[in-house]
């Protein structure tokens, strides 16, 4: 094959030396999609899998923590209920020098009772506790009790809150509670200096 004007340079056409200068030159590359295409790099299945499996467990620990400090809230609501309800009672006490006679804590909480009558406690006070279970009640002319059964799903946690007259706490389990503790040496706190 002789060499030829149009092998050596693109720009260089002449007729004489055998070249068309229509023709492309062979030795012109010829453009395909791959050709320029960039090179990017992006995350491969196993980064991808890596990260949504972190978030995950982040979403998970953050979903029950949560869970946790709901019901903590809601175990806190039903302490508070129960003392609004002990405390009209006990108001209802020094004004009557009795208890009044209620077979339920619905009827306590009705708007006919005379807690409410007398605004003891507040009006519209719900008769379910936060974890919508009923709060239990009963009082009689010397004494009151009034229960929330606590959380159902956590009972070692938030359980049964129990409420009698002349009570500075609440009986029950959880971690709201504040304990005395008996073995604690009163004597030896003032002898140190």
């Amino acid at each position: 094959m002789p060499m030829n004007a149009c092998f050596l340079s693109p720009f260089w056409h002449t007729e004489k030396l055998g070249c068309d200068p229509d023709e492309p030159s062979p030795r012109t590359p010829t453009m395909t999609p791959t050709s320029h295409r960039r090179k990017t790099r992006g995350f491969s299945l196993l980064e991808l899998l890596v990260a949504m499996m972190i978030i995950a467990v982040l979403g998970t620990l953050g979903f029950k923590q949560y869970q946790k400090y709901s019901a903590n809230a809601r175990h806190l609501k039903a302490q508070d209920d129960l003392k609004i309800v002990a405390e009209g009672l006990d108001q209802y006490y020094l004004k009557n020098a009795r208890y009044p006679d209620f077979g339920s804590y619905e009827a306590m909480v009705d708007a006919n009772s005379p807690l409410v009558k007398e605004n003891l406690i507040k009006i519209g006070m719900s008769s379910t506790d936060p974890f919508k279970q009923p709060y239990e009640g009963k009082s009689s002319r010397s004494m009151y009790e009034l229960k929330s059964n606590g959380d159902p799903d956590r009972p070692e946690e938030f359980g049964p809150i129990t409420r009698t007259p002349g009570q500075g706490q609440i009986i029950g389990s959880g971690p709201t509670e504040a304990t005395p503790k008996a073995d604690a040496p009163a004597a030896d706190a003032g002898a140190k200096k």
